[in-house]
């Protein structure tokens, strides 16, 4: 698919910094002092939240100080105290700072519900003012997007976060061995039963042609298994006669279908146990399994593709679309077109400074070096007009960079803002996972198979306290019933697990959360970030 600047977007929209950022000089050691210069404004202190992914390696420092905490007090307009937040436990870690009074200046958080319980409780700052009053960058980044302004305003019609456009991108994506489907003699599958069709060939037929039945159709485990979800639209809240319910059959349906796999030895029966799909992901580069879940966006899944083109040099792999099951044709989540990422503590000691620092860190001038670091040192000028790296050596040095830049928004470099262009395409490797990031593309980002959600999760709406009460309590006891069924064999189907996760929705107070979300629907699918808007970034 050919991408397209954002209709919304103009060409140079975002004027230059009036502080240049000095692109040399940047180093480990970070030789230069923090603090007032001769004749420069005095730099104000603040602190900042960063998530902790444990992905710093020893010699770059820790993610509170490393070369680029450095380059960002040098160049930027505050000296910054980096706090670090575990990425796993990010929620709890931040209510416990809270709580106790400590928590850092400016918040960087993908949550939209602790970002509305931080709201609700009054702990943020309102900051429609303070970018009226102390901002450019930011400020001119809401007018060319406005739809950025109305996502991030709560119901007292003030906005209380900061975010980024990210345009139309793939996110979750179904892999498949082409070369597997020649040996079995199948065609793409295009239903859900010819799919099943498919992964039984796959475990059945010898498809790696090595004389012994080693290989499975797929595994059942993370990715996967959310995109089987998707197939079936089994999402939990659908919309049906205009209004939105909470859905038992498609649930039941892809319970169903997963059982047929797993009964008839078609899928690693390990998948309860590999909760972060690390083994399917082994098992699918050391091709033991003709289909994966996996995602496009990003060095780490280009190296998976890496490890599996090592291990199995003639593997063809291809996207597709998702096959259409009786609840119609969809698509997998894709990444989220415009995302809320940041807060203001309402105890902020200088809100003007941290506004500052939020124009410098979502500047295209500083984003793209946090992005591609130095150019000549860390990257050049491809081919295609856009950054690619040096060598990989150099580029380990920016590995851990995604979370100081979660104000920058890609759409502003246009088409190179996407990972996809980073690729070196003279390298036959690097061409061929370019290829299947266009196919995913091509497949997914088309509005007539949608995602099955209404919208993307981190626009759902948060319900209030008792609501979500109610939803966590019960909403894993049904996952639980579910998983049950798939592994039970005759002694348990997907209809008693259906009736057994009823009685419980039911006695938990479902009722009254249906209640509220179809409220929220009807009062809000006219103005709510709802999928068929998603594709307006196209």
């Amino acid at each position: 698919m050919q991408r397209r600047r954002s209709k919304w977007m103009t060409a140079g929209m975002l004027p230059a910094l009036a502080m240049t950022v000095v692109m040399s000089g940047c180093s480990g050691g970070g030789s230069q002092q923090q603090g007032q210069e001769p004749g420069s404004k005095k730099k104000e202190n603040i602190t900042v939240s960063v998530y902790d992914r444990g992905l710093v390696p020893e010699s770059e420092g820790t993610i509170e100080k490393n070369r680029w905490t450095e380059w960002i007090n040098e160049n930027g307009p505050a000296n910054v105290k980096f706090v670090a937040i575990p990425r796993n436990d990010a929620t709890a870690k931040l209510t416990t700072l809270f709580a106790s009074g400590s928590a850092p200046d400016l918040i960087f958080e993908y949550s939209n519900t602790l970002r509305d319980q931080l709201y609700s409780q009054k702990q943020l700052l309102s900051v429609d003012d303070l970018i009226e009053k102390h901002s450019t960058t930011y400020k001119k980044l809401l007018e060319e997007y406005p739809l950025l302004k109305s996502v991030a305003t709560m119901p007292d019609g003030k906005m209380y976060s900061f975010g980024k456009i990210n345009g139309l991108q793939t996110n979750h994506a179904l892999y498949l061995r082409a070369d597997w489907l020649k040996q079995v003699n199948k065609e793409v599958p295009k239903t859900t039963e010819e799919l099943y069709e498919v992964l039984k060939a796959f475990t059945e037929q010898d498809p790696d042609g090595n004389g012994i039945q080693d290989t499975y159709g797929t595994s059942l485990a993370y990715i996967t298994s959310h995109i089987i979800n998707a197939m079936f639209q089994n999402v939990r809240w659908v919309v049906e006669d205009g209004q939105l319910v909470r859905d038992w059959e498609r649930a039941k349906a892809a319970t169903e279908f997963r059982k047929r796999l797993y009964d008839e030895g078609l899928v690693d029966k390990d998948f309860l146990t590999d909760k972060g799909g690390q083994k399917a992901q082994q098992d699918w580069v050391n091709g033991k399994i003709g289909m994966w879940g996996g995602q496009t966006n990003g060095p780490a899944w280009f190296q998976i593709y890496e490890s599996l083109k090592k291990n199995n040099p003639s593997a063809e792999v291809i996207v597709i679309p998702l096959p259409e099951s009786p609840f119609g044709q969809f698509s997998p989540t894709i990444q989220n077109p415009v995302q809320l990422t940041a807060m203001i503590n309402a105890q902020a000691k200088n809100p003007e400074a941290v506004m500052e620092y939020i124009d410098f860190i979502s500047s295209e001038s500083a984003g793209k070096t946090l992005k591609y670091g130095l150019e000549g040192t860390h990257s050049t000028q491809g081919s295609n007009g856009c950054q690619t790296f040096v060598d990989k050596d150099k580029a380990k040095e920016l590995s851990y960079t995604d979370d100081f830049r979660m104000l920058y928004s890609p759409v502003l470099e246009g088409k190179c803002g996407y990972y996809v262009e980073t690729l070196n395409q003279e390298i036959p490797v690097e061409k061929e996972f370019y290829n299947l990031v266009k196919m995913a593309d091509e497949a997914y980002l088309n509005p007539e198979r949608p995602i099955a959600d209404i919208t993307h999760g981190e626009h759902m709406p948060t319900p209030p306290e008792d609501i979500q009460m109610i939803v966590s309590s019960v909403n894993k006891q049904i996952d639980d019933l579910w998983n049950k069924a798939i592994v039970s064999g005759p002694s348990y189907t997907a209809d008693q697990a259906m009736t057994e996760a009823k009685t419980l929705w039911d006695k938990a107070g479902g009722k009254q959360v249906e209640e509220w979300y179809a409220k929220w629907y009807s009062e809000n699918k006219d103005t709510a970030l709802l999928r068929d808007k998603l594709y307006e970034f196209k």
